[in-house]
Protein backbone atom coordinates (compact mmCIF):
# COMPACT_ATOMS: atom_id res chain seq x y z
CA UNK A 1 0.00 0.00 0.00
CA UNK A 2 3.03 2.18 0.42
CA UNK A 3 4.86 3.54 -1.63
CA UNK A 4 8.98 3.81 -1.86
CA UNK A 5 9.32 7.35 -1.13
CA UNK A 6 10.07 10.16 -3.55
CA UNK A 7 13.91 10.34 -1.93
CA UNK A 8 14.52 6.77 -2.38
CA UNK A 9 14.81 7.76 -5.98
CA UNK A 10 16.57 10.82 -5.52
CA UNK A 11 19.24 8.92 -3.01
CA UNK A 12 19.91 6.30 -5.82
CA UNK A 13 23.38 5.08 -6.51
CA UNK A 14 22.76 5.11 -9.96
CA UNK A 15 20.90 8.76 -10.17
CA UNK A 16 22.35 11.62 -8.62
CA UNK A 17 24.51 10.52 -5.23
CA UNK A 18 26.57 9.18 -8.71
CA UNK A 19 27.78 12.60 -9.83
CA UNK A 20 27.30 14.78 -6.42
CA UNK A 21 28.22 18.08 -6.57
CA UNK A 22 30.40 17.29 -3.71
CA UNK A 23 32.59 14.72 -6.20
CA UNK A 24 32.46 17.06 -8.95
CA UNK A 25 33.78 20.42 -7.40
CA UNK A 26 36.39 18.09 -4.96
CA UNK A 27 38.27 17.05 -8.10
CA UNK A 28 36.54 14.39 -9.48
CA UNK A 29 35.99 15.76 -12.64
CA UNK A 30 36.99 19.55 -11.86
CA UNK A 31 40.78 18.59 -12.38
CA UNK A 32 42.53 18.25 -15.60
CA UNK A 33 42.95 15.47 -17.29
CA UNK A 34 46.67 14.29 -17.86
CA UNK A 35 48.54 17.69 -16.96
CA UNK A 36 46.50 19.64 -19.97
CA UNK A 37 43.43 21.95 -19.41
CA UNK A 38 41.79 24.41 -21.55
CA UNK A 39 40.19 27.82 -20.49
CA UNK A 40 36.28 27.04 -21.33
CA UNK A 41 34.78 29.96 -23.46
CA UNK A 42 32.31 32.24 -21.88
CA UNK A 43 29.60 30.71 -22.88
CA UNK A 44 30.72 27.32 -21.93
CA UNK A 45 30.91 28.54 -18.55
CA UNK A 46 27.55 30.11 -18.77
CA UNK A 47 25.87 26.73 -19.77
CA UNK A 48 27.60 24.60 -17.19
CA UNK A 49 26.72 26.88 -14.43
CA UNK A 50 23.11 27.18 -15.54
CA UNK A 51 23.59 23.28 -15.67
CA UNK A 52 25.08 23.17 -11.65
CA UNK A 53 22.25 25.59 -10.63
CA UNK A 54 19.05 23.15 -12.32
CA UNK A 55 20.96 20.32 -10.88
CA UNK A 56 20.73 22.28 -7.02
CA UNK A 57 16.86 23.57 -7.77
CA UNK A 58 16.38 20.04 -8.69
CA UNK A 59 17.56 18.71 -5.26
CA UNK A 60 15.23 21.02 -3.61
CA UNK A 61 12.64 19.89 -5.11
CA UNK A 62 13.02 16.42 -4.63
CA UNK A 63 13.28 16.91 -0.19
CA UNK A 64 10.25 19.03 -0.49
CA UNK A 65 8.64 15.72 -2.68
CA UNK A 66 9.86 13.72 0.10
CA UNK A 67 8.51 15.61 3.00
CA UNK A 68 5.62 16.14 1.49
CA UNK A 69 4.93 12.49 0.74
CA UNK A 70 5.88 11.82 4.05
CA UNK A 71 3.10 13.77 5.28
CA UNK A 72 0.69 12.11 3.27
CA UNK A 73 1.97 9.08 4.49
CA UNK A 74 1.13 10.37 7.95
CA UNK A 75 -2.35 11.30 7.55
CA UNK A 76 -2.83 7.99 5.92
CA UNK A 77 -1.71 6.34 9.03
CA UNK A 78 -3.34 8.49 11.41
CA UNK A 79 -7.06 8.64 9.69
CA UNK A 80 -9.88 6.53 11.20
CA UNK A 81 -11.70 3.79 10.06
CA UNK A 82 -14.25 4.30 7.64
CA UNK A 83 -16.89 1.39 9.36
CA UNK A 84 -16.19 -1.18 11.99
CA UNK A 85 -13.80 -4.15 11.62
CA UNK A 86 -16.47 -6.64 10.82
CA UNK A 87 -17.91 -4.83 8.28
CA UNK A 88 -15.10 -4.69 6.17
CA UNK A 89 -13.91 -8.48 6.87
CA UNK A 90 -17.64 -8.96 5.44
CA UNK A 91 -16.83 -6.83 2.46
CA UNK A 92 -13.27 -8.40 1.77
CA UNK A 93 -14.86 -11.96 2.32
CA UNK A 94 -17.53 -10.46 -0.48
CA UNK A 95 -14.33 -9.69 -2.78
CA UNK A 96 -12.66 -13.06 -2.65
CA UNK A 97 -15.99 -14.96 -3.33
CA UNK A 98 -17.54 -12.88 -6.20
CA UNK A 99 -14.16 -12.52 -7.77
CA UNK A 100 -12.78 -16.28 -7.04
CA UNK A 101 -9.71 -15.30 -5.42
CA UNK A 102 -7.30 -18.07 -4.29
CA UNK A 103 -6.05 -15.40 -1.44
CA UNK A 104 -5.80 -16.05 2.00
CA UNK A 105 -6.43 -12.59 3.99
CA UNK A 106 -4.60 -11.79 6.87
CA UNK A 107 -5.52 -9.21 9.94
CA UNK A 108 -1.80 -8.65 11.25
CA UNK A 109 -1.45 -7.64 15.31
CA UNK A 110 1.71 -8.62 17.76
CA UNK A 111 0.13 -11.82 18.83
CA UNK A 112 0.21 -13.46 15.14
CA UNK A 113 3.05 -11.67 12.94
CA UNK A 114 5.14 -14.56 14.21
CA UNK A 115 3.17 -17.16 12.94
CA UNK A 116 2.33 -15.51 9.71
CA UNK A 117 5.82 -14.61 8.97
CA UNK A 118 7.16 -18.18 9.72
CA UNK A 119 4.16 -19.98 7.68
CA UNK A 120 5.02 -17.67 4.56
CA UNK A 121 8.66 -17.05 5.17
CA UNK A 122 8.33 -13.49 5.46
CA UNK A 123 11.39 -12.60 8.31
CA UNK A 124 10.54 -9.21 9.66
CA UNK A 125 8.20 -7.56 6.44
CA UNK A 126 5.08 -7.94 8.74
CA UNK A 127 6.45 -6.04 11.33
CA UNK A 128 5.77 -3.05 9.92
CA UNK A 129 2.01 -4.21 8.92
CA UNK A 130 1.36 -4.84 12.71
CA UNK A 131 2.01 -1.42 13.78
CA UNK A 132 -0.34 0.09 11.05
CA UNK A 133 2.59 1.27 8.39
CA UNK A 134 2.21 -1.07 5.65
CA UNK A 135 -0.04 -3.64 3.77
CA UNK A 136 0.48 -5.52 1.43
CA UNK A 137 -0.34 -8.23 -1.47
CA UNK A 138 2.06 -10.78 -2.74
CA UNK A 139 0.86 -12.28 -5.77
CA UNK A 140 3.02 -15.70 -5.30
CA UNK A 141 2.10 -16.22 -2.08
CA UNK A 142 -1.22 -15.63 -2.22
CA UNK A 143 -1.68 -13.53 0.38
CA UNK A 144 -2.84 -10.02 1.39
CA UNK A 145 -2.51 -8.89 4.72
CA UNK A 146 -3.32 -5.35 6.30
CA UNK A 147 -3.17 -3.76 9.96
CA UNK A 148 -5.93 -5.88 12.56
CA UNK A 149 -6.60 -2.48 13.38
CA UNK A 150 -6.44 -0.91 10.13
CA UNK A 151 -8.26 -3.54 8.38
CA UNK A 152 -10.10 -0.89 5.33
CA UNK A 153 -6.07 -1.23 3.88
CA UNK A 154 -7.27 -4.82 2.77
CA UNK A 155 -9.91 -3.96 0.46
CA UNK A 156 -7.03 -1.78 -1.23
CA UNK A 157 -4.97 -4.83 -1.74
CA UNK A 158 -7.36 -7.46 -2.77
CA UNK A 159 -8.01 -4.94 -5.75
CA UNK A 160 -4.23 -5.40 -6.35
CA UNK A 161 -5.59 -9.15 -6.38
CA UNK A 162 -8.51 -8.94 -8.25
CA UNK A 163 -6.14 -6.73 -11.01
CA UNK A 164 -3.51 -9.86 -11.01
CA UNK A 165 -5.98 -11.89 -12.64
CA UNK A 166 -6.06 -9.66 -15.91
CA UNK A 167 -3.18 -9.76 -18.19
CA UNK A 168 -3.25 -5.98 -18.78
CA UNK A 169 -3.29 -4.87 -15.23
CA UNK A 170 -0.88 -7.64 -14.31
CA UNK A 171 1.64 -6.12 -17.00
CA UNK A 172 0.76 -3.01 -15.09
CA UNK A 173 1.86 -4.61 -11.22
CA UNK A 174 5.30 -5.80 -13.01
CA UNK A 175 6.36 -2.74 -14.31
CA UNK A 176 6.85 -1.16 -10.91
CA UNK A 177 10.41 -3.27 -10.50
CA UNK A 178 11.54 -1.91 -13.05
CA UNK A 179 10.70 1.98 -12.68
CA UNK A 180 13.25 2.50 -10.02
CA UNK A 181 15.99 1.67 -12.97
CA UNK A 182 14.91 4.61 -15.25
CA UNK A 183 17.45 7.62 -14.33
CA UNK A 184 20.19 4.49 -15.32
CA UNK A 185 18.41 3.23 -18.57
CA UNK A 186 18.52 7.23 -19.44
CA UNK A 187 21.58 7.89 -19.18
CA UNK A 188 22.70 4.55 -20.92
CA UNK A 189 20.10 5.75 -23.66
CA UNK A 190 21.77 9.36 -23.80
CA UNK A 191 25.28 8.05 -24.03
CA UNK A 192 24.56 5.89 -26.73
CA UNK A 193 21.91 7.76 -28.69
CA UNK A 194 22.79 11.75 -28.05
CA UNK A 195 25.57 13.60 -30.22
CA UNK A 196 27.77 15.90 -28.27
CA UNK A 197 29.26 17.64 -31.44
CA UNK A 198 26.28 19.77 -32.40
CA UNK A 199 26.13 21.31 -28.92
CA UNK A 200 22.69 20.30 -28.90
CA UNK A 201 20.62 18.88 -26.26
CA UNK A 202 19.34 15.73 -26.90
CA UNK A 203 15.86 14.58 -26.87
CA UNK A 204 16.46 12.30 -23.57
CA UNK A 205 18.58 15.64 -22.15
CA UNK A 206 15.55 17.80 -22.95
CA UNK A 207 12.36 15.34 -21.26
CA UNK A 208 14.25 13.41 -18.85
CA UNK A 209 11.85 14.64 -15.97
CA UNK A 210 9.09 13.14 -17.92
CA UNK A 211 10.21 10.11 -19.04
CA UNK A 212 11.63 9.28 -15.95
CA UNK A 213 7.82 9.79 -14.60
CA UNK A 214 6.34 8.20 -17.13
CA UNK A 215 8.14 4.79 -15.92
CA UNK A 216 6.23 5.14 -13.08
CA UNK A 217 3.15 5.79 -14.71
CA UNK A 218 1.77 2.35 -14.95
CA UNK A 219 2.08 2.01 -10.87
CA UNK A 220 0.28 5.15 -10.68
CA UNK A 221 -2.58 3.54 -12.58
CA UNK A 222 -2.74 0.26 -11.13
CA UNK A 223 -2.63 1.80 -7.82
CA UNK A 224 -5.68 3.85 -8.55
CA UNK A 225 -7.57 0.97 -9.57
CA UNK A 226 -7.16 -1.46 -6.45
CA UNK A 227 -8.26 1.35 -4.43
CA UNK A 228 -11.27 1.64 -7.04
CA UNK A 229 -12.53 -1.94 -7.02
CA UNK A 230 -11.71 -1.53 -2.84
CA UNK A 231 -14.16 1.59 -2.75
CA UNK A 232 -16.61 0.12 -5.11
CA UNK A 233 -16.66 -3.48 -3.51
CA UNK A 234 -17.87 -1.37 -0.03
CA UNK A 235 -20.31 0.80 -1.55
CA UNK A 236 -22.15 -2.46 -2.96
CA UNK A 237 -21.96 -3.71 0.60
CA UNK A 238 -21.94 -1.20 2.95
CA UNK A 239 -25.34 1.05 2.83
CA UNK A 240 -22.75 4.10 4.49
CA UNK A 241 -22.12 7.29 2.49
CA UNK A 242 -20.39 8.88 4.97
CA UNK A 243 -18.34 5.95 5.27
CA UNK A 244 -17.25 5.33 2.36
CA UNK A 245 -16.23 9.60 1.85
CA UNK A 246 -13.67 8.35 5.00
CA UNK A 247 -12.07 5.35 3.20
CA UNK A 248 -12.25 7.67 -0.20
CA UNK A 249 -10.36 9.91 1.77
CA UNK A 250 -7.53 7.39 3.11
CA UNK A 251 -7.43 5.91 -0.47
CA UNK A 252 -6.61 8.86 -1.84
CA UNK A 253 -4.12 10.17 0.72
CA UNK A 254 -2.29 6.72 -0.59
CA UNK A 255 -2.71 7.43 -4.37
CA UNK A 256 -0.90 11.02 -3.47
CA UNK A 257 2.37 9.41 -1.77
CA UNK A 258 2.21 7.32 -5.48
CA UNK A 259 1.96 10.25 -7.54
CA UNK A 260 4.62 12.05 -5.41
CA UNK A 261 6.87 9.34 -5.90
CA UNK A 262 6.95 9.49 -9.96
CA UNK A 263 7.55 12.97 -9.82
CA UNK A 264 10.38 12.11 -7.58
CA UNK A 265 11.46 9.37 -9.64
CA UNK A 266 10.93 12.31 -12.71
CA UNK A 267 13.28 14.60 -10.69
CA UNK A 268 15.71 12.00 -10.25
CA UNK A 269 16.02 11.20 -13.77
CA UNK A 270 16.58 14.90 -14.79
CA UNK A 271 19.34 15.47 -12.50
CA UNK A 272 21.10 12.04 -13.57
CA UNK A 273 21.03 13.28 -17.24
CA UNK A 274 22.11 16.68 -15.99
CA UNK A 275 24.77 16.25 -13.90
CA UNK A 276 26.05 13.51 -16.09
CA UNK A 277 26.37 16.58 -18.59
CA UNK A 278 28.53 18.54 -16.33
CA UNK A 279 30.91 15.14 -15.80
CA UNK A 280 30.91 15.04 -19.61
Amino acid sequence: MYPISSNNFVNNPYTSNSYSQQHYWQGGYGQPAYGYFEQPSSEQSDSTGKTVAMAGLLQVIALGLNKASQWFSNKLAAGKEFTAASNVHRVADEMVRKNNLDVHVGYINDANKYAYAQRYNLGGQLEEVARGQNAFFADKLKLAVAPEHKPSLILHELGHAINAKSAFTKVLQNTRRYAPFAPTALLLANGIFSNKNDGKKSFIERNAGILGFAAFLPTIVEEGLASFRGIKAAKKVLNNPAGLNILKKNYLLALSTYILAGIGLGVASKQAVLEDSIRT
